[in-house]
């Protein structure tokens, strides 16, 4: 993530992102933000108090907004210190804590499960922020946790007949839910 923001300047973190309404400074904010929710679950973890992600209702949009038009060298190095924040919880980890179930957005998940999804939230947005990366550069790593992930739901979202004519190259791909 570091690399593909180094050399973004002030006037391309104002410009529009892929994501409807966000600037790059809303999406890097988002990210660093987003870090920060991730390390206060797992600071919980570590002394054994549940935290819920977003203890405030509306703290997540109010602080991407008050983020969003800083200078790209002031969204790079917040990014960067919320990332390396992140990673020393996840190293201090007691091995017998991964399984411990946190409240997040939507609903409760495991803590090796927040890393995954902090995970979805870098290689998706990467692409979002419009610097050149396309999906093509996910890692093998996120897309393979990823297919499993959707694979498993995907009987939910779509009749069971037109899924299975589908697979089969029988017909073309149904209708989906949203998911």
């Amino acid at each position: 993530m570091a690399s593909a923001i180094a050399s973004l300047t002030d006037e391309e973190a104002r410009a529009p992102s892929l994501l409807p309404d966000w600037s790059r400074g809303h999406l890097l904010t988002h990210l660093a933000r987003n870090a920060d929710s991730h390390t206060w679950l797992f600071e919980g973890a570590r002394v054994g108090e549940a935290r819920s992600q977003y203890p405030v209702a509306g703290m997540r949009e109010a602080d991407i907004e008050a983020g969003a038009a800083r200078p790209a060298r002031e969204l790079r190095e917040d990014v960067r210190s919320s990332c390396a924040r992140l990673e020393a919880e996840w190293e201090g980890l007691d091995g017998g804590r991964w399984a411990d179930e946190v409240v997040v957005t939507p609903g409760n998940r495991s803590l090796a499960e927040v890393v995954f999804r902090r995970l979805r939230e870098v290689e998706v947005h990467l692409v979002d922020l419009d610097v050149g990366l396309t999906p093509a550069d996910w890692s093998p790593t996120y897309v393979e946790g990823e297919l499993a992930r959707r694979l498993r739901r995907l009987p939910d979202r779509a009749d069971h007949v037109a899924l299975v004519t589908w697979l089969m190259g029988r017909a073309p791909a149904p209708e989906l839910g949203p998911w």
